[in-house]
């Protein structure tokens, strides 16, 4: 029996599968199993979240999307798409008992400078942030909730 944290985020029935030793989550969007990280449990918990208590259209998420961050491959966690195919916002990943700090703050607003969301939202499947890019004040604020999808 593999015992997995409670995280603040809906519930939702994985799809689990233990191999030479180790166990698998099923991806739902890149429909393959992947190593079950703590960061994965996440990742995993805001893409069900996202579809099924959203309404995010499937096809507007991307996660682990590559991208060159001062000449560094580097991947996002989980990306969303506005309904025109533009960069809508940034999800930052971290395992439940990472803290959601300035450093976590800097990593998404770096990988940003690339993709220029208006929103960013920082989780550890706890805690999470939401973000959003204020043109009057030129800086990301805290909001109280995620943004909702635009028509």
């Amino acid at each position: 029996m593999i015992t997995l944290p409670i995280l603040n985020l809906p519930a939702f029935e994985p799809q689990l599968l233990k191999r030479e030793g180790q166990v698998f989550i099923f991806d739902f969007l890149r429909k393959k199993h992947l190593v079950l990280t703590p960061e994965e449990w996440v990742r995993q918990h805001w893409i069900r979240f996202l579809i099924d208590h959203q309404s995010f259209p499937k096809g507007l998420l991307t996660s682990e999307r590559g991208l060159v961050y001062n000449g560094l491959q580097k991947r996002t966690d989980l990306l969303v798409f506005d309904r025109q195919g533009l960069p809508y916002f940034l999800l930052e990943c971290k395992a439940p008992e990472v803290e959601i700090n300035e450093k976590v703050l800097s990593q998404a607003i770096a990988y940003n400078q690339m993709l220029k969301c208006p929103f960013i939202a920082l989780s550890n499947g706890n805690k999470h942030i939401f973000m959003g890019y204020e043109a009057k004040e030129g800086k990301f604020v805290q909001q109280n909730c995620l943004p909702p999808l635009p028509s």
